[in-house]
């Protein structure tokens, strides 16, 4: 039997104020606040392919992320009433050039708060 899970608007906007906020130097690198949204199982499978663990992702180094905010094509997929599959495309600007990555995210609700438990960049190619 298939089913549509209903979600609400302010659950959608949350969640992605706190998708582009893992983009902005003040919440990324803000430990504390990291500490809260990161699932203590939590992993990600890096756009280089490099397997990160909870610990390595609170602990790079501060620094800027020339990112576009609001991110493109950003879709909230619930799967169900507490889990989300987030997508969209990033575009961060560095001076050797632009990169885009097709990402997505795995966010969970537990007490009222979501943790993100899985991320996922994978390069886009991109045609000349």
């Amino acid at each position: 039997m298939e089913y549509e899970i209903q979600s609400s608007q302010n659950d959608c906007e949350e969640l992605k104020l706190l998708e582009e906020g893992l983009w902005q130097s003040n919440f990324r690198f803000d430990i504390s606040k990291m500490e809260k949204f990161l699932a203590p199982d939590f992993f990600e499978f890096g756009r280089s392919g490099r397997i990160y663990q909870r610990a390595d992702t609170l602990n790079v180094p501060s620094q800027e992320i020339p990112c576009v905010i609001p991110l493109i094509n950003f879709k909230v997929r619930f799967i169900s009433f507490d889990v989300a599959q987030i997508t969209y495309i990033s575009i961060v600007n560095y001076p050797e050039g632009e990169e885009r990555s097709l990402r997505s995210s795995i966010w969970s609700r537990s007490d009222n708060k979501w943790q993100l438990k899985f991320h996922q960049g994978t390069p886009l190619k991109m045609d000349k």
